[in-house]
């Protein structure tokens, strides 16, 4: 599905790969409906687009059901029709083991990524059901296929958006709607501000650490994927490298990502 000329949903449009992935959309000629709990940061990507007027911003907070199911009427007062949804807001975990990581800090992760995603996606189906052609693009992880010790509970709910979407693509096969799972690498985003987390890394970690890809070309690769009606897309060298790893030899690959994060937990 070629994005000029369609809606798009995007929800995490605030800040990071969500604020290029509209402002990318917007210069490829779609119209977008930005979504974000913090409205100060769609405000500040509005104020970054050339072309405001197909841009419409919606502050909304994705785990609460009853808001999601109120905004296709929103959108469509707007724009009309929908015709893509790109859920790519998320958050991560505090640093820590699972036995030291508390209920609500568990709660709260597996609420805005899998149950965010499952809201927003359950509720703007049947409207992308009626369009000749539509793209759910569902944003995982590379934590979502390889397991990264102090990222469990993150790892798990990108775990479970990786088995929902690939569900989806399987369950949508015949009709007019396309799936494609995404799985980022290391981007330079602020996702830790934003998930109110802290790391603290030696200084020996931050020059070993591959350099993060700039959220302007992961927002292009996953564009990208979306145009090419792709099943997945891996985005950035990190993933792909320990894509191929963790299918080769998954108890290796484990191993290897303990030891690089050995030292954030504490030995």
């Amino acid at each position: 599905m070629q994005v000029q000329g369609k809606v798009i949903v995007v929800t995490g449009g605030g800040s990071g790969i969500g604020r290029q992935l509209v402002l990318q959309l917007l210069s490829k000629g779609a119209q977008v409906a930005a979504v974000d709990i913090n409205e100060a940061g769609l405000q500040e990507t509005a104020s970054l687009t050339p072309h405001p007027e197909r841009l419409s911003t919606h502050g909304l907070n994705i785990t609460q059901r009853e808001a999601v199911e109120a905004l296709p009427a929103a959108v469509m007062a707007r724009h009309g029709v929908v015709d893509g949804l790109i859920n790519n807001a998320g958050i991560i975990q505090p640093f820590v083991r699972v036995g030291e990581l508390d209920y609500a800090a568990i709660e709260r992760v597996m609420n805005v990524n899998f149950y965010g995603t499952l809201y927003m996606t359950k509720t703007f189906l049947p409207h992308l059901l009626k369009r000749p052609e539509a793209h759910i693009v569902n944003l995982s992880s590379m934590g979502g296929f390889l397991p990264v010790p102090g990222q469990s509970l993150y790892g798990a709910s990108k775990a479970a958006v990786k088995l929902l979407t690939e569900g989806l693509y399987a369950e949508l096969l015949g009709t007019p709607v396309r799936v494609t799972v995404v799985f980022p690498g290391a981007v330079a985003t602020n996702i830790t501000a934003n998930s109110g987390v802290e790391i603290r890394q030696t200084e020996g970690q931050r020059r070993s650490s591959l350099k993060p890809l700039p959220p302007e070309e992961a927002a292009r690769r996953i564009i990208a994927g979306m145009e090419q009606n792709r099943f997945r897309v891996l985005v950035g060298s990190d993933a792909r490298l320990m894509d191929f790893l963790y299918r080769l030899a998954p108890a290796w690959a484990t191993r290897f990502i303990q030891r690089q994060m050995r030292s954030l937990l504490g030995g």
